[in-house]
């Protein structure tokens, strides 16, 4: 069981884990790399387990995870009093999050801004799985796909970003004479951002019917997604509004003239949504702009 005692050494240990290093927690917290260590090493002695992988970066084990997530959600509480107090004049409250990096490419940025009581912490994953790191605790809110609450979580959806599947004219006249076959497809070189994008795979579903096997170059960044699609190696999906100028221009054309739309959902945790109420706001205000209702 945790006692008051224990709180330097779980800040030490959260240090850590959010800065990747012993010397970067130490200079966070403004005490000596041996003082983090001995914190470190007293609270793994005392709970019977490793906490933390020493590496580069130094990463926690499962209960040093769960025991940093602990600490942050003492700091949401500390600063839910202090909110609640009047007392609005402490340090800025830090704020992870997980956000598809389409969404942080385009709409997402404006929801953090004007909100200098907080510092965004981001996590850059698929919108399929971003929901997965507020499930673990990992996060205080998300930007996903997934349309269900997460346990323990709010759920406000935010509306649909659209995209468009886009080449080169070059690239759809050597490998689409005929238009958008099974055939075609097979051969066709694709664009995917990371292992766990799906976006093409659906997108030649619904064209075809069928789930094909995609030859594909993974590039894990948006604007580097457009780029290679503007270089006329592949094929892929983008969001349409980076896609304006291209396609006005004629440097990029769609393979198909029916977009594509994805649609997001803010999950945001019940113990954070409190404190987060001006981020939330922020975030459903920039996507009623952006996206598509």
């Amino acid at each position: 069981m945790l006692n008051p005692s224990d709180y330097p050494a779980l800040s030490a240990l959260a240090a850590v884990l959010r800065h990747g290093s012993f010397d970067a927690a130490a200079h966070a917290l403004s005490v000596t790399p041996s003082a983090i260590s001995q914190r470190i090493k007293a609270l793994e002695e005392r709970m019977g387990t490793p906490l933390v992988l020493r590496g580069t970066p130094a990463q926690g084990t499962e209960t040093g995870r769960r025991l940093a997530r602990h600490m942050d959600e003492i700091g949401i509480l500390e600063a839910q009093l202090a909110h609640d107090l009047g007392q609005n004049d402490g340090p800025a409250l830090r704020v992870p999050l997980a956000v598809n990096a389409d969404s942080l490419a385009t709409w997402f940025p404006p929801a953090m801004a004007n909100l200098p009581e907080m510092l965004f912490q981001l996590t850059l994953d698929d919108q399929d799985h971003s929901a997965d790191w507020l499930k673990r605790g990992e996060v205080m809110a998300a930007v996903s796909a997934r349309d269900t609450a997460v346990p323990g979580c709010d759920l406000h959806p935010l509306g649909a970003l659209r995209y468009l599947a886009v080449a080169t004219p070059a690239f759809v006249a050597r490998h689409f004479p005929e238009g958008i076959t099974s055939e075609a497809l097979s051969k066709a070189p694709s664009l995917v951002f990371n292992g766990k994008d799906r976006l093409q795979d659906n997108w030649v579903s619904s064209q075809t019917g069928r789930r094909i096997a995609l030859p594909a170059h993974r590039i894990p960044s948006t604007q580097g997604f457009v780029d290679a699609a503007l270089t006329g190696i592949g094929w892929g999906l983008n969001p349409e509004v980076l896609l304006h100028p291209h396609l006005e221009a004629g440097r990029l054309v769609p393979l198909s003239p029916a977009p594509t739309d994805i649609a997001l959902y803010w999950h945001v945790s019940r113990l954070a949504a409190p404190i987060l109420a001006p981020l939330t706001a922020a975030v459903r205000q920039a996507a009623r702009t952006a996206l598509i209702s």
